[in-house]
């Protein structure tokens, strides 16, 4: 090896090292760019829950609050009470979807969602509460359309125990709980 080549090796070396202190330096940069900006990142919603492979947000709990669909009372924090109704809620949606009740008829659907807007003083009102709440009509229709059928399996499965009915229910929904994919990320005050 000659002097020159020995020169060019080390001169080579010293370059291919500032190149990598070079690129390290703008990865940080860009790095360091990348998280101020999500810092400054509008949240634009909340993950409560994962059932069953289902998100459950606080957009969801505020709809189900707002349109009357579940309701926190009783409870010292109402989102931790309508979150529990809408955890319960998945995974029984979850156990219909596996035995595949009859479809609710369009005319159950519309009367059930006329239900739910009739709780309002207005039609000014109940949009707002829509509106509010990042639900439209056909969300609404949707989550009406499984309640019906949460209603018909639920009638099908425990319809010769009626003087047990709620403790049979009861018991049923405890196993649900047990054997469900359930992951709840709420922690009240936050």
């Amino acid at each position: 090896m000659t002097v020159t080549t020995a020169r060019h090796e080390v001169t080579m070396g010293v370059k291919g090292t500032k190149r990598k202190v070079i690129l390290f330096a703008i990865f940080v940069a860009l790095r360091v760019f990348v998280i101020s900006r999500g810092a400054g990142a509008e949240t634009i919603d909340r993950v409560l829950a994962v059932v069953a492979g289902q998100l459950i947000t606080l957009s969801d709990v505020t709809a189900a609050r707002d349109l009357g669909l579940q309701a926190g009372e009783g409870t010292a924090d109402p989102v931790r009470g309508i979150l529990s109704k809408l955890i319960d809620r998945e995974l029984i949606v979850a156990e219909v979807d596996r035995y595949a009740p009859p479809e609710p008829t369009p005319d159950a659907i519309d009367r059930e969602a006329e239900r739910i807007r009739m709780r309002f003083p207005s039609e000014e009102a109940f949009a707002a509460a829509l509106e509010r709440s990042g639900v439209d009509l056909k969300h609404l229709r949707e989550i009406v359309r499984q309640d019906l059928r949460i209603r018909a399996y639920l009638d099908q499965r425990f319809a010769s125990a009626q003087e047990r009915r709620q403790a049979l229910m009861d018991d049923w929904l405890s196993g649900l709980r047990r054997r469900g994919d359930v992951v709840d990320l709420y922690l009240s005050g936050r």
